[in-house]
């Protein structure tokens, strides 16, 4: 993919746009890094980009000097910005308070679609956050040791059809389930959050006379028309972690559309917490 131009690195929080930033360097890219203050690791500096800017989350105007100063065609978001981040923390400057007036609603996708349109405009074109990661999308089938079992099965299938419908809205993307019943959806929180809130939830009904399985089932999906240039489902240690703490035992996600951020290390986590992941 490497032409002599510099490509853009747009990145948020977590493990995702360090590994693209080493993808991309290994595939010969001049790579600069528009770090958001509020959300980007500072580990970013050591790992040798071209340049990286520091930015807080609402200068779009300087995201787009920066980038056309450093002659940037190609840009990449990459990294989670926390939602609630978005919607509380957010100074926005002129060109970024215009266009959030401009939008028909407040949620992810519209803003940050408003966002890639304002950089084509600019002559800056958003490519798929996966361009340089495709080796660590979720390949279709069983990912662990264990298979789920027939109750597992029919969570996922009740969870699926209840988180498509919450995608379809921009909502979330991520469901708890509990013997065909929906303990937890995710909002603005992220998917870790809701794990340990389904938890909390099912502590709560410990000692009652619920008849409600204590075992979880975590599904995360894509949205019906997933823009692959930003907000891919994605699952790290972290989130494999956060089931094993919640007593969830089974994760089911859309193959090739999700990304294992530390490819088979999941597995291998998931195998010694005893959790299955299957991808579909």
């Amino acid at each position: 993919m490497a032409n002599g131009q510099k490509l853009g690195l747009i990145a948020g929080n977590g493990r995702f746009p360090l590994l693209v930033l080493d993808a991309a360097k290994a595939q010969g890219e001049n790579v600069i890094v528009a770090a958001i203050q509020e959300e980007t690791s500072p580990e970013i500096e050591q790992h040798g980009a071209a340049a990286v800017h520091w930015m807080s989350l609402g200068e779009l105007s300087k995201l787009i000097d920066t980038f056309k100063r450093e002659g940037v065609t190609r840009a990449i978001m990459a990294g989670q910005v926390k939602h609630k981040q978005i919607f509380s923390s957010i100074k926005p400057d002129w060109r970024l308070a215009k266009l959030l007036l401009s939008l028909p609603m407040r949620n992810t996708d519209s803003l940050i679609g408003a966002v890639a349109k304002v950089l084509a405009d600019e002559g800056i074109t958003l490519l798929d956050s996966t361009s340089f990661l495709e080796p660590l999308l979720a390949r279709a089938g069983l990912l662990t040791q264990r298979a789920p079992s027939d109750e597992e099965r029919k969570n996922i299938e009740y969870g699926r059809a209840v988180a498509r419908h919450l995608a379809q809205y921009d909502i979330g993307q991520t469901v708890v389930i509990a013997e065909s019943a929906c303990v937890a959806v995710e909002a603005m929180e992220g998917t870790d959050a809701t794990i340990q809130r389904a938890a909390e939830i099912m502590r709560g009904l410990e000692g009652t006379a619920s008849t409600l399985s204590r075992v979880l089932t975590v599904v995360k999906v894509a949205k019906p028309n997933q823009d692959m240039r930003f907000d891919v489902p994605v699952v790290g240690l972290s989130t494999i972690e956060a089931m094993r703490a919640a007593g969830a035992a089974c994760l089911a996600i859309d193959a090739g559309k999700c990304l294992l951020l530390d490819g088979e290390r999941i597995a291998e986590a998931a195998d010694a917490a005893g959790i299955t992941i299957v991808a579909e």
